[in-house]
């Protein structure tokens, strides 16, 4: 109880981490942002430069670059209609009406997303409400800073790990495969079918991670292709996108599964325990995805659980059809996410004396640029450890 109870807490603090860390960044942002405008550049109010700053950070995972090119774009829009309305009308109700539309529909026209037609506004406004003959040009050099500043937060100091994104969803994935298929398997060897019912619902519920996890995928794939940082992980992240692709399959099987043993009441003695195995396999692999230890023994452990289906001189006899394809079915799709070849899996599943080898795993390095070429081999103070491992 103590030990389920401080598990809890620490996936609650680290959600609250997780979820103070772009407030965070916003906050050192915006500072950033005034201080430049204030003290390097000498505006008397930088008050836009710390918006621009917040605003282009206020954006999803890989799209935070793009989202400050986005604002730069709208300030440009709303900065040139306010100062040609306020040349052509002077100042006024009029004016301000004017070049807000001017602004808005330019930005449009444009192409531009939300976040530009909302900046062209606000740059429009502003221009005409100060409009002191200057106030273009300072709020262009103070949006310029606000989205350098976003810039370099988002494509170089806090720019994700877009192999790290990957793992941690896929992580969260198997986590739920593996408390289903442990429900599944509590159910059998109980005869509860109330336990078998919840084991549906919670792999029901699975498609919410899995789309969670197709979102990472996209996410991964621009946050390699446009930070700065990360280009060099393009390819490792390739590869993990089509491994993660493997779960979709995953967890239809672990479905399939499941929904088979709550008609197998019949032989739910035989069944329980290899749907057991499948589920530790699941959770091991669910600690530590990225490691390629841990996957070959999930490998192996699936492996070993689709041949003994097979074993005349397993206790209580063999299952049936429906059962033995259900438990292969996740057996074999373990397998493949794990790293190994289909053809590889289905060889080894029929053959006894074939070993299944796991690949290594993309590199998810925690240093960009390949930083680690420039740090020692041994670090004293980590006991020996790099940390870049």
């Amino acid at each position: 109880m103590q030990a389920r109870r401080a598990r809890r807490l620490l996936s609650r603090a680290a959600k609250i981490a997780v979820d103070a860390s772009p407030l965070i960044q916003g906050t050192a942002a915006a500072t950033a942002a005034w201080v430049i405008a204030d003290q390097v550049v000498g505006h008397a109010e930088p008050f836009f430069a710390p918006i621009a700053a917040v605003i282009a950070l206020n954006a999803p995972l890989g799209e935070r670059g793009l989202n400050a090119l986005r604002l730069l774009l709208g300030v440009v829009a709303g900065i040139a209609a306010g100062e040609l309305c306020t040349f052509a009308l002077g100042g006024g109700t009029e004016t301000l009406a004017l070049a807000t539309f001017t602004a808005m529909a330019a930005a449009r026209a444009l192409g531009g997303a939300r976040v530009t037609i909302a900046q062209a506004a606000v740059g429009a406004i502003l221009t005409v409400a100060v409009a002191d003959g200057q106030a273009g040009t300072e709020r262009f050099v103070d949006a310029l800073i606000g989205a350098g500043v976003a810039l370099v937060f988002s494509q170089v100091l806090f720019s994700p790990e877009p192999v790290a994104l990957l793992r941690r969803a896929e992580a969260a994935a198997l986590a739920e495969m593996a408390g289903g298929l442990e429900l599944t398997a509590q159910s059998l060897a109980r005869d509860d079918a109330e336990l078998g019912e919840e084991a549906l619902n919670r792999l029901r519920g699975l498609r919410d991670r899995l789309a969670e996890l197709g979102r990472t995928r996209q996410v991964s794939e621009r946050v390699a292709r446009r930070s700065a940082v990360w280009r060099s992980q393009r390819a490792p992240v390739v590869r993990e996108r089509e491994n993660a692709g493997h779960l979709d399959l995953l967890g239809g099987s672990c479905l399939l599964l499941t929904r088979m043993a709550a008609a197998a009441r019949a032989e739910r003695d035989r069944l329980a325990p290899p749907v057991r195995a499948l589920a530790r396999a699941l959770d091991e692999l669910a600690k530590e995805p990225g490691d390629r230890r841990t996957r070959q023994r999930a490998a192996d452990h699936a492996l070993e659980v689709a041949r003994r289906l097979d074993d005349p001189g397993v206790e209580g006899g063999s299952l049936s059809a429906g059962a033995t394809f259900g438990v292969r079915m996740v057996a074999a799709d373990i397998m493949v996410f794990a790293g190994a070849d289909p053809d590889h899996v289905e060889a080894a599943v029929r053959e006894s004396a074939h070993q299944l080898a796991v690949p290594d795993p993309p590199p998810a390095p925690r240093l960009p640029f390949e930083a680690r070429r420039w740090l020692p081999r041994r670090w004293p103070l980590s006991g020996g450890r790099d940390p870049t491992e």
